[in-house]
C-alpha cells in the first residue's frame, strides 16, 4: 500500500447560486447536485485516480449516505477495509458556489467526529505497511495526534493538512510532521500573523519552522504554492486557467502531491509503472509542480471529486 489517508468523508450538497441570500431572504438557485466529499475522502480519491494504492481509515454513519460513500471509495480503487460503520449520522457538507467559482462551505461532522485513537491502533498492521500517512482536521485532534505519533514511531512520513484550521491545534504535538500544508487563511489563524501576500505568507510559515515542522507548504490558490524548510525557500508557480468551481482544489493538490511523492510520478505523460520499492522515490519540488497543475485542472470543472482527472486524462492534456 502506498498511502494511508486517515480522515473524513462527507456527502457534498452543492448549490450553485447567483449570490448568497441576506438574513431572512429566500432566493431561487439555478442548480443543485450531490456528490461524495470530505477532505480525507477527496485526497484519497485524487491520489487513487492518479494511480496510487490508497487505504482509507474513516467512519461512516448508519443512514442512506453510508452505502454510497463506501461504494464510491471502492469504485475509485480505494481500500475500504477500514471504513468503519457507526451508530451516528454520516458527515455532510452543504456547499454554495457563486458565478465566479468561489465557494462557502458548512461542515457537519457526524460519524467523522467519532474516529478515535483506538481506530488508529486497530488498523496498525495495515497502516504500518504504507509509505505516507495523510491527515486533516475534520476528525478529532486526539486522533490526529495519535496518527502522527504512530507514523513517527514507525518511520512513516506524515503529511498534515490543517483544514479546517483549528485554533486549539497543539504545535508541540504536530512537530513530528514531515509536511505541513495550510492555505493562506489557515496559516493566518494558526500563527496569528497577517497573510495577505506571498511575503507575509513566507514570514508566517517561517515562524512554524521554530515549532519543529520539517517542511511547510502554503497553498496560494491562483498564485501557486510556497515551500519552506530550514535550508531553502521556493515559490512554485500556478498554472493559469479559467476557474469555474474551486471546491476541492486544495484536496486535489494534496492528493496529487502525495501520489507523486510516494511513486516518483511527475505526471509528465511518461510510464505509469513506478519503482514502489524505493523508500523516498519522489522529488518534492517536482511533486509540488505537478500538484499545482493538477489542482488548476480541477477548478476548470464543476464539483469536488467529479473534477479530479485520472492519470490518463491528465497526462493526455500535456501532449
Amino acid at each position: 500500500m502506498d498511502i494511508a489517508v486517515i480522515g473524513s468523508n462527507n456527502v457534498d450538497l452543492i448549490t450553485y447560486i447567483n449570490r448568497m441570500p441576506r438574513e431572512g431572504e429566500t432566493l431561487e438557485a439555478p442548480k443543485f447536485q450531490m456528490g461524495c466529499g470530505g477532505k480525507g475522502a477527496n485526497q484519497a480519491i485524487a491520489a487513487a485516480r492518479l494511480g496510487s494504492r490508497v487505504l482509507m481509515l474513516t467512519r461512516v454513519g448508519n443512514d442512506v449516505f453510508a452505502e454510497n460513500t463506501v461504494a464510491n471509495f471502492a469504485a475509485n480503487g480505494v481500500d475500504t477495509a477500514h471504513v468503519l460503520r457507526t451508530e451516528a449520522s454520516s458527515g455532510v457538507a452543504p456547499i454554495f458556489v457563486d458565478p465566479e467559482g468561489r465557494n462557502s462551505i458548512l461542515i457537519v461532522k457526524g460519524a467523522n467526529g467519532l474516529l478515535s485513537p483506538e481506530d488508529v491502533a486497530d488498523a496498525a498492521e495495515d497502516l504500518a505497511k504504507t509509505k505516507l500517512i495523510v491527515l486533516q482536521l475534520e476528525i478529532p485532534l486526539e486522533t490526529v495526534y495519535a496518527a502522527i505519533e504512530f507514523g513517527n514511531a514507525r518511520g512513516i512520513p506524515v503529511l498534515l493538512n490543517p483544514a479546517p484550521a483549528h485554533p486549539e491545534l497543539d504545535l508541540d504535538r504536530i512537530k513530528g510532521c514531515d509536511y505541513f500544508m495550510p492555505n493562506e487563511s489557515e496559516l493566518a489563524l494558526l500563527t496569528g500573523m497577517p497573510v495577505e501576500n506571498p511575503e507575509q505568507a513566507e514570514e508566517a510559515a517561517r515562524s512554524l519552522l521554530d515549532a519543529g515542522i520539517r517542511n511547510i507548504v502554503v497553498t496560494l490558490g491562483s498564485r501557486g504554492a510556497l515551500w519552506i524548510n530550514k535550508s531553502q525557500t521556493k515559490r512554485i508557480p500556478a498554472a493559469p486557467v479559467a476557474a469555474v468551481d474551486t471546491t476541492g482544489a486544495g484536496d486535489a493538490f494534496i492528493g496529487c502531491f502525495s501520489h507523486c511523492l510516494v511513486t516518483g510520478d511527475d505526471l509528465s505523460g511518461g510510464s505509469a509503472i513506478f519503482d514502489r520499492d524505493l523508500e523516498a522515490p519522489g522529488d518534492v519540488e517536482s511533486a509540488l509542480n505537478a500538484a499545482c497543475r493538477y489542482a488548476a485542472d480541477s477548478v476548470t470543472r464543476l464539483g469536488t471529486q467529479t473534477s479530479y482527472a485520472t492519470r490518463e486524462e491528465f497526462t493526455a492534456k500535456a501532449h
